[in-house]
């Protein structure tokens, strides 16, 4: 976590003891008057000549003038309630070369003994939630580069349908590979190492911006992509008739630049009012609803699609057409192969804000979210491409084809199949259906919506 401690905090009594008995009254006044002090010592103090970290009240403790490239240190201040038992321990803050202040500082040595068990648990449950999303999200990056190269390698397997997968699977790797770029980036929770730590991070600080930026737009354009994935499905099965060919360019539109369309506002808004750290702490909540906002209507509309879907389903399937006595098992599998597809389970706790969410609930929520999302990328490679019946079909196609060429199997020689003429409808000649089965040649557009509906069943 940012090693930062807010005065709010404090006012809300998050740090008060109740040997100490102390109201938020008073430690604001003992706050007060330590600031005055602290004003009236630097300016009777004269500046050190040459370049220097200049003197300053940080909100939190008193500040000297420090020479560039050391780590000053400075007593924990005396208005905390529980001063007494850290009376002897000091806060520190790096003075970059250039005689700016870093921006963190280290004042573990001031945390009150009695919640620091209580914090050490909270820090050890997030390291291991940290921990489970950096296995998803490499897992979910090999699984879809994979994915994606075979579904491009495939001429027979390019389609509408496979297109609109293919830049589901790239929004899923960008998100990964942005998420996990960005927390090398982040400074690591705790004291600095050495001297050169803050150094090395002010300098990366634009760095860390920009990755942030880069992860917001990532992210955004993963949950679009779901919109359109769930729109796509939504109008074939419900849109019978038409073609979709057309309707592909709109679909890039919407899924590479509708995140642009709040991504920037939200930068230029983070710039001008919240320019602080690495921006991936959001102390000005209207400004975080700019991204939040955009993503929950994604979400809604999803999981109005998904009830919509499984209306047609439940219909289909108790069909006699579809003939399926075991609706039910096909319904439960059916419904567990859209969840990740359309990201369903962000409705769970979707309702639930970061405002709202404290203790158990906050750590619920980040482990559902976490794990679910981290693993979403690779569920959607295995359901929608490994244990897809056209891809296999592919795959052993295409090795069978490898094994031929390369002389370690010979082509077994079939009699060709008797041909039968039908007209084309075209006027330009006939269809040859022998030729036509060798081929496998795959269903038209008209018939997608069943061969997508029948894949689900």
């Amino acid at each position: 976590q940012p090693l930062q401690v807010s005065l709010g905090d404090l006012w809300r009594g998050r740090g008060l003891t109740g040997s100490e008995g102390q109201t938020s009254g008073e430690l604001y006044q003992r706050w007060e008057r330590y600031r005055r002090e602290c004003q009236e010592t630097l300016e009777a103090a004269e500046p050190p000549p040459g370049l220097t970290c200049n003197g300053s009240f940080d909100m939190y403790v008193c500040w000297d003038y420090a020479a560039p490239n050391v780590t000053a240190r400075a007593s924990c201040p005396w208005y905390l309630p529980w001063h007494r038992h850290v009376a002897t321990g000091f806060v520190l803050r790096q003075c970059g070369s250039d005689g700016q202040w870093g921006p963190w500082r280290d004042h573990s040595q001031c945390e009150d003994p009695e919640k620091n068990g209580s914090f050490q648990d909270q820090r050890l449950i997030l390291e291991r939630l940290q921990v489970v999303y950096t296995i998803g999200y490499s897992l979910s990056l090999a699984t879809l580069l994979l994915a994606l190269l075979i579904l491009s390698f495939f001429r027979r397997l390019h389609c509408t349908r496979n297109y609109i997968h293919i830049n589901l699977f790239t929004s899923f790797m960008l998100r990964a590979a942005a998420i996990l770029t960005r927390d090398r980036l982040l400074p690591p929770p705790g004291p600095y190492p050495g001297d050169r730590g803050p150094t090395l991070w002010n300098q990366a600080l634009a760095a860390c911006r920009t990755a942030q930026t880069l992860t917001q737009y990532c992210v955004g354009a993963n949950y679009t992509w779901l919109l359109v994935e769930g729109v796509y499905l939504h109008r074939l099965l419900v849109l019978v008739g038409g073609s979709e060919e057309g309707h592909f360019c709109c679909y890039l539109l919407l899924g590479w630049g509708a995140p642009a369309l709040f991504v920037i506002p939200w930068v230029i808004v983070r710039y001008l009012y919240e320019n602080t750290q690495c921006w991936e702490r959001n102390e000005v909540k209207a400004i975080w609803w700019i991204i939040r906002t955009p993503i929950l209507i994604t979400i809604l509309i999803n999981f109005l699609i998904f009830i919509r879907i499984l209306g047609i389903l439940v219909s289909k399937l108790r069909t006699r057409q579809m003939r399926c006595p075991d609706y039910r098992l096909r319904l439960a599998r059916s419904t567990l192969t859209l969840v990740p597809l359309l990201g369903v389970h962000e409705v769970v706790f979707a309702p639930v804000t970061e405002e709202q969410a404290r203790g158990a609930l906050r750590f619920a929520k980040l482990g559902f979210e976490i794990f679910l999302s981290s693993f979403q990328g690779f569920l959607v490679s295995v359901l929608y491409c490994f244990v897809n019946k056209e891809v296999q079909s592919e795959i052993r196609r295409g090795w069978h084809s490898l094994r031929c060429s390369l002389g370690k199997e010979q082509r077994p020689k079939l009699p060709e199949p008797a041909s039968q003429a039908l007209p084309s409808g075209s006027g330009r000649g006939e269809i040859r259906i022998g030729r036509a089965l060798s081929l496998g040649a795959l269903p038209g557009p008209r018939d997608e919506g069943s061969r997508v509906l029948e894949s689900y069943c």
